[in-house]
């Protein structure tokens, strides 16, 4: 999920600090999430850039239930991704995109070992004219194959979305790992609403024995809907805010084969997600 997500920032941001936060209903669990992200286009020549930048997500699981494990082998998850892109248009509206992810997504409670380390990548054809002004309805399309090895598929997987700006006042985007309805109340101030996936894998370097059977790594997807409001300060730096409600929410402990061996947490609860991003 974090791998569909970096496709749609590469567009347009440069930088983003961020916080999530979930706490688990009816209970004092937490799960909170820190990210940072960095991207630096450079131009090779005319229409044709080399993106490098990183990402850095600090998820941090607050566990204060009873469980049958040491609780402290998984209270900090690491994720850093380091992002390596290619880009280059092939005509006035169609551009190529590729992009290759090394990734470390781990406890990193130990020396790194190859269980850490994980490899993403994809190929994307891009047609965006959302900022071409001679339009009346702007819009952006991009259609691509992507690999990413947490989701245990041996085989590339489809990405699509769709955006566009019917009027000045509203724009809507369909597609993973989120779409959204816009309404522009002026320059600076925005309303939406949007339904957006989340989550991660990792692996735990210290592994535990739960009911008998041994846990290597950690994942937790979430479906989430609601509402949000992003505030421009300029043009290009913008503040964001999103609250909403979990419409499914599975955190669960894995064996080396990710098979499911104990469920942290599955009960919809409350999420939020703010923060700041320097955009093109």
């Amino acid at each position: 999920m974090f791998y569909a997500q970096f496709v749609q920032a590469q567009l347009d941001d440069l930088a983003r600090l961020e916080y999530s936060f979930i706490p688990k209903s009816g209970s004092d669990d937490q799960y909170t999430r820190l990210r940072l992200s960095l991207n630096y286009p450079i131009e090779l020549k005319e229409d044709t850039y080399f993106i490098v930048g990183g990402e850095y997500n600090r998820v941090i699981l607050n566990l204060q239930d009873n469980y049958p494990f040491d609780r402290s082998l998984l209270k900090t998850i690491n994720i850093i991704d380091l992002n390596l892109g290619y880009t280059f248009k092939t005509s006035e509206t169609w551009r190529l995109g590729f992009r290759l992810n090394p990734r470390i997504a781990s406890t990193l409670t130990q020396k790194i070992s190859g269980d850490d380390f994980f490899l993403n990548g994809g190929a994307f054809a891009i047609i965006d004219r959302s900022k071409d002004e001679s339009l009346k309805r702007p819009y952006r399309l991009i259609l691509g194959l992507t690999y990413n090895t947490t989701t245990g598929l041996p085989f590339p997987l489809p990405f699509v979305s769709y955006y566009r700006k019917p009027s000045e006042k509203w724009s809507f985007s369909i597609g993973v790992p989120k779409s959204n309805i816009k309404w522009f109340l002026d320059q600076k101030n925005t309303l939406q609403s949007f339904v957006s996936l989340d989550g991660y894998f990792a692996h735990l370097q210290e592994p535990s024995v739960v009911n008998g059977k041994q846990v290597d790594n950690v994942s937790l997807s979430v479906i989430v809907g609601g509402a949000g409001y992003e505030y421009l300060f300029t043009k290009h730096l913008v503040a964001y805010a999103y609250a909403g409600y979990t419409f499914r929410l599975n955190n669960v402990l894995r064996d080396g084969d990710r098979n499911e061996v104990f469920k942290l947490n599955d009960l919809n609860a409350f999420y939020l997600r703010t923060g700041i991003k320097f955009k093109i």
